[in-house]
């Protein structure tokens, strides 16, 4: 049989049909009107939709034994935790209830002294919670935005205290909102008192502590003044505006300079000044003062106005008699 009438083509079970460089231009050139045609004429997006669907109970399946164990490992962790505080949390009440027991007997020794010297009650502070909703947009201050305004009854000079003490004043007022300077900035001022030695001054703010964060400072005070590290500083209560006894800041640093008159004092804010979220804003202590009686100015000008006219009538008399004097001499 002549060679040129053989049967050259391979048998149906060794076909490979299209060879390797056409199939990769045929698959890369679908990709690429895939990728086209979803980004332009987003064909794909129900297809897409569709298999999530279809798959969700699938990857819910696959995903129960994850998330058990991880259910069971948090359960097994948050027990362990709710037992520790629940633990810490009777111990703090055991060591309270005493100290509330010390507390409400000196409350009631207080107002029977009160009652027996014939003083005015307590002045209890009332307060509004509020919440902090953002910082202001001045970046040269350190003062926030609360959610209570003039709607709420909130005043202009009111303090601001969180759980550690006094956070601010609020400063400027807006019907549903109000400003709040915190103690720390540099316009804040707070009169404070010493708690060991009871002595007063004024604690101001804008300045940074060594390693970091806000600080407050007090001023003008000698360089021999009875200041130490860890006093701790509370609201004098003689402003008018902030309630007694609340805490400020504790003295974190005392530099004494022999050149220098005055003490450099540094104090740490007692108050979180940052993360804080919920406040509370305190009525001023001027607008639960009673009312000074009219009558007393009035009172006083007239006592005034009757010695200017006493020693102006002495000083005409004086004058006469001067002149009545002088009058025969010449």
């Amino acid at each position: 049989m002549p060679l040129g009438t053989l049967d050259r083509t391979p048998p149906p079970i060794f076909r490979q049909g299209p060879s390797a460089l056409t199939k990769l231009v045929f698959f890369a050139a679908l990709a690429l009107f895939l990728m086209v045609a979803d980004g332009r004429l987003r064909l794909i997006a129900p297809l897409r939709s569709g298999l999530a669907v279809a798959l969700l109970p699938v990857q819910r399946a696959l995903a129960a034994p994850v998330a058990l164990a991880a259910s069971a490992r948090d359960y097994l962790g948050g027990l362990e935790a709710a037992l520790g505080s629940a633990e810490d949390a009777r111990k703090r009440l055991a060591a309270q209830s005493g100290q509330l027991a010390r507390t409400e007997r000196l409350a009631q020794e207080n107002e029977r002294l009160r009652a027996l010297l014939a003083l005015r009650p307590e002045i209890v502070a009332r307060t509004q919670a509020a919440e902090i909703l953002y910082e202001a947009a001045d970046p040269f201050s350190r003062k926030v935005i609360v959610d209570r305004g003039a709607t709420h009854e909130v005043a202009a000079g009111s303090p601001v205290i969180d759980e550690a003490g006094v956070l601010g004043q609020v400063t400027r007022l807006y019907p549903l909102t109000a400003e709040v300077t915190l103690s720390i900035d540099k316009d804040g001022a707070i009169p404070v008192l010493n708690t060991r030695t009871q002595q007063r001054s004024v604690a101001f703010g804008g300045l940074q502590l060594p390693g970091g964060g806000g600080a407050l400072e007090l001023r003008f005070l000698p360089a021999n003044a009875d200041v130490q590290v860890g006093d701790a500083l509370v609201t004098s209560g003689l402003d008018g505006v902030y309630p007694p006894g609340l805490p400020v800041a504790r003295v974190a640093a005392v530099q004494r300079r022999s050149e220098v008159g005055f003490a450099r004092i540094l104090l740490e804010p007692a108050a979180r000044v940052e993360g804080v979220r919920h406040v509370l804003i305190v009525q001023p202590l001027a607008q639960q003062m009673p009312a000074r009686p009219p009558e007393a100015g009035g009172a006083a000008e007239g006592s005034i106005g009757s010695i200017v006219g006493a020693r102006g009538a002495s000083a005409a008399a004086a004058a006469r008699a001067g002149s009545a004097t002088k009058g025969p001499g010449r």
